[in-house]
């Protein structure tokens, strides 16, 4: 078996503005980067959108219809001050969440290893009533669900390492104890939570680093909080929320993690994923904002996924 990548040209048709980070270009340094020989294993499948009711299962019925209404016949449209919407985007955004389910599904299925999604827009920003910071549905939320829904999977943690916090993310799943949030994220900076004493119900596990922090930093935050909670949870399967933003390059923040950092978090949960749970991990985009950052800190990672 090898690693699955679910990615798809309808996530280069969500437009934003000229001059938004979040940007299809992203997407585009991210194929260049995977189709370099060493990659040539990778399961390469394209996504389909999951229907509203899947995407209720972590938002309102009444926000993913607000979404829906929202999108415009043409140009783009603004959901807040930083997250747009242009004709295609509720399709790639559902189609985000539904390449989440889909990996979900290979996984579990017993048919890869393990799973990156390169789609966009992001998702953890995302609230159960509201768009933020970039992104519309909460794709690992949503994955997390399905996992328990379809595949009877008890407890699924979701490991974030953008250096955003997910607040949409733990929001959603802030009293759910079968689902652990755990997150690394420089602090302060938007959205200005994830503070270690938000703790949810006993399930949220939150590490902030110290803007300018390194490798080291990063290492030992993961290591003495992220890693235990999630070896002491034991769960059925790993989501990654992949953001690739704490690389040193990146322009939106002051962390200065470098491509090597992203290979060694990758290993470490993917050694907590085969003492838990047969190794499944679904990996999944969020952030990274700088294209040469992101496209080396994704093929160290995927690369390091293809070990398994």
């Amino acid at each position: 078996m090898t690693t699955l990548l679910i990615a798809d040209d309808v996530f280069l048709e969500h437009k934003v503005p000229e001059g938004h980070p979040e940007r299809p270009e992203r997407l585009l340094a991210i194929t260049d980067a995977l189709a370099d020989g060493r990659f040539a294993a990778l399961d390469r499948r394209g996504a389909r959108p999951v229907d509203d009711a899947t995407l209720a299962t972590a938002h309102t019925e009444a926000y993913v219809a607000s979404v829906r209404a929202a999108i415009p016949e043409s140009g783009e449209a603004t959901l807040d001050a930083d997250t747009y919407v242009s004709p295609m985007s509720f399709v790639a955004a559902a189609s985000g969440a539904g390449g989440a389910c889909q990996a979900v599904d290979a996984v579990i299925g017993g048919e890869v290893s393990n799973a990156f999604c390169a789609s966009r827009p992001p998702g953890h920003h995302a609230e159960a009533d509201r768009a933020m910071g970039f992104c519309l549905f909460a794709n690992a939320v949503i994955a997390a669900r399905h996992a328990q829904r379809v595949h009877g999977a008890e407890r699924v943690a979701i490991i974030d390492w953008d250096v955003h916090h997910g607040n949409g993310t733990q929001a959603i799943v802030w009293s759910d104890p079968s689902i652990l949030y755990g997150s690394t994220h420089q602090m302060p900076l938007y959205p200005g939570t994830g503070a270690v004493s938000e703790t949810g119900a006993g399930n949220i596990f939150n590490a902030p680093l110290a803007p300018e922090s390194g490798g080291a930093e990063f290492e030992e935050a993961f290591s003495t909080v992220l890693l235990p909670a999630v070896n002491a949870f034991a769960p059925d399967l790993i989501i990654i929320s992949a953001g690739f933003d704490a690389h040193w390059r990146d322009p939106l923040a002051s962390l200065n993690l470098r491509e090597e950092d992203f290979a060694w978090a990758t290993g470490e949960v993917m050694r907590l994923a085969d003492r838990h749970c047969g190794g499944r991990i679904v990996s999944l985009l969020e952030g990274g904002y700088d294209l040469q950052g992101l496209s080396a800190s994704v093929a160290a990672h995927v690369e390091t996924l293809m070990k398994a």
